[in-house]
């Protein structure tokens, strides 16, 4: 027992030096009380006999839970840790940091309580069922890093089943930031979000959902690529949600590789990974636009990629541009909570993508078609945006 004790301590002494290690030591979440509890009246009224009264009346008229219960206001923060940041599937033990992250955001730019919870489970039923099983303690549900297509199984699963918004932020967070950065950057280059042609290097669950949002926006034309090439109705090996793609993109019907698909192309949006050679890029049209979001290396490096786009944007902190889900996902679930909304439709995410878009404001320029990260009038903006639309569509409680 003692040299088992030992060699944690042994081991923990090798992270000592590496600051990202002491922000995470112990946790960077705790669950604390609204209200102190110094006095028996505090205590009587905290706990029984006081809140049998309230728990009586909840039985009674279960409304009454979002007033006297903190579930309206707080976000399950779900994952199985298959799909985690560019680690791939770690499992849940090793995605908890990532999730307990999402949290501290939460609270940072939404003001909303939230709660981490991974499972030890990648079987859809599994965890559908334990997500709705949860579900009365929560007033949002956001999943994160669950690998596609399974992704896309369980969250249309949860909405059909939950009058809660439910959003997964790696597709939904990503596609609003896209979109409202090429909003930006097609004003920049003097181009219409319909005169637009674009590539989609990638058909995850960030790459489709990008490709919906930008169909929802009006975009002119869309191909999307795979590791085996762009998608086409011909294609025999598509699952169904490729399927559906390849019948609503590639208006040509090209059956070659992503890069073929970039000559004379006006975006390239790139959510895969690999690289794209300079070759590719210079073939596109002038003044053209690359995001280029694999992180922390850049599908197309953006060094090069200056020398021929206009814009240049990735997913790096270090670098102009930086496409971050922080810019959507507090300000979401904030504006759907506080219209009471019963889902998060496809409108109030084009109702986000139009606030951040808007953030810029008159600092609008080639490095700068989206607002920073660490802009706290984002999410108040975003949730404004969001729950005026919510109330205009009739979706609230």
């Amino acid at each position: 027992m003692g040299a088992g004790t030992g060699s944690v301590g042994d081991g923990a002494d090798r992270f000592t030096e590496d600051a990202a290690f002491a922000v995470h030591e112990g946790g960077k979440l705790a669950v604390r009380p609204t209200r102190p509890i110094e006095t028996r009246e505090d205590l009587a009224l905290t706990y029984t006999p006081g809140v049998a009264r309230v728990s009586s009346a909840i039985a009674a008229e279960p409304a009454l839970a979002r007033r006297f219960t903190w579930a309206p206001r707080v976000v399950a923060v779900v994952s199985d840790g298959t799909a985690v940041l560019g680690l791939g599937d770690i499992g849940p033990a090793a995605a908890l940091p990532v999730m307990e992250g999402k949290a501290c955001l939460f609270s940072e730019f939404a003001g909303l309580s939230s709660v981490p919870i991974v499972l030890s489970t990648t079987d859809v039923d599994a965890i559908v069922e334990t997500v709705v099983a949860i579900a009365p303690s929560f007033g949002g549900i956001n999943l994160e890093d669950i690998s596609a297509p399974r992704c896309f199984e369980i969250e249309e699963r949860l909405r059909a089943r939950l009058d809660i918004p439910v959003m997964h932020d790696d597709q939904h967070g990503t596609a609003i930031v896209v979109l409202a950065a090429l909003r930006n950057a097609a004003r920049v280059t003097g181009r219409t979000l319909g005169e637009l042609r674009v590539v989609v290097a990638g058909a995850g669950a960030a790459g489709i959902a990008c490709t919906k949002i930008l169909l929802g926006a009006g975009v002119g034309d869309i191909s999307v690529a795979d590791s085996r090439g762009v998608l086409h109705p011909g294609r025999e090996d598509l699952n169904p949600v490729k399927r559906w793609v390849a019948e609503h993109t590639n208006r040509s019907g090209y059956a070659g590789t992503m890069t073929g698909a970039l000559e004379g192309a006006d975006v390239y949006l790139g959510l895969s990974g690999g690289s794209v050679p300079e070759s590719a890029v210079a073939s596109m049209a002038p003044g053209c636009i690359v995001f280029s979001l694999a992180n922390p290396t850049p599908e197309v490096d953006p060094e090069m990629a200056a020398r021929y786009a206009a814009v240049v944007a990735t997913g790096r902190s270090d670098l102009p541009n930086q496409i971050n889900n922080v810019l959507a996902f507090p300000g979401v679930f904030r504006g759907a909570i506080d219209a009471g909304a019963t889902a998060i439709t496809e409108r109030m995410k084009l109702a986000a993508a139009e606030a951040v878009a808007g953030a810029v404001g008159a600092d609008l320029a080639p490095g700068h078609v989206v607002p920073s990260p660490l802009d706290r009038r984002v999410a108040t903006a975003v949730a404004e945006a969001v729950a005026a639309c919510a109330r205009d569509e009739s979706v609230t409680r």
